[in-house]
């Protein structure tokens, strides 16, 4: 026993200055809080942080709120789940952690494929992407048409109860304007 503890304090002695260089080795991960339309880049052989027009070098690896990591001299890039895959010019990781290749060659090499020549992607578009002026003018139309008909159909059924509460003794006709909710019930159907 007397042996035992200055053999285990000179092995310890003796692997400091090992763990010391090893720990100076590893490159400092920083866990990255962005905005959510932040872009990380391989722009030029290394990895830059776009934020609208604006690119900024790094100068640590970048670690996101989901746990994928990025190198950011190589590229490399490390999924949550273990996968790993590298960056290739024009390449970018979104601030959620998701992968967006510039190129099918890129797209085909990260899973270990060769691309076709003649491969294409097809337009990328983002998710809360902003909609055509022409598309969001004919919804603007449509919702407002809807709306209303609806308010026509509110006014009747109104007129309806004020009618069938005011004469509760003597049966009151209200098929005229059942005819016509009806009728607005269709136009509301048809709408698209």
């Amino acid at each position: 026993m007397k042996r035992f503890f200055p053999t285990l304090l000179l092995s310890f002695t003796l692997l400091a200055p090992l763990a010391a260089a090893a720990q100076a080795k590893t490159t400092p991960q920083t866990r990255q809080t962005v905005s959510a339309n932040a872009q990380y880049v391989m722009q030029n052989g290394t990895v830059v942080l776009r934020q609208g027009n604006q690119n900024t070098g790094l100068t640590q690896n970048i670690r996101l709120a989901n746990g994928t990591k990025i190198n950011y001299k190589s590229g490399i890039v490390e999924l949550p789940g273990g996968k790993m895959t590298t960056l290739r010019e024009g390449d970018y990781v979104t601030a959620k952690g998701d992968i967006v290749f510039a190129t099918p060659g890129s797209a085909a090499a990260a899973r270990g494929e060769k691309a076709p020549a003649d491969a294409q992607f097809d337009r990328y578009v983002e998710k809360g992407a902003a909609i055509s002026p022409e598309t969001f003018d004919a919804r603007l139309t449509t919702l407002n048409t809807r709306l209303d008909l609806m308010a026509q159909k509110i006014q009747l059924l109104n007129q309806k109860i004020s009618l069938l509460s005011v004469n509760a003794q003597r049966p009151t006709d209200t098929a005229q304007l059942d005819q016509q909710i009806q009728a607005l019930e269709e136009q509301i159907r048809n709408i698209k």
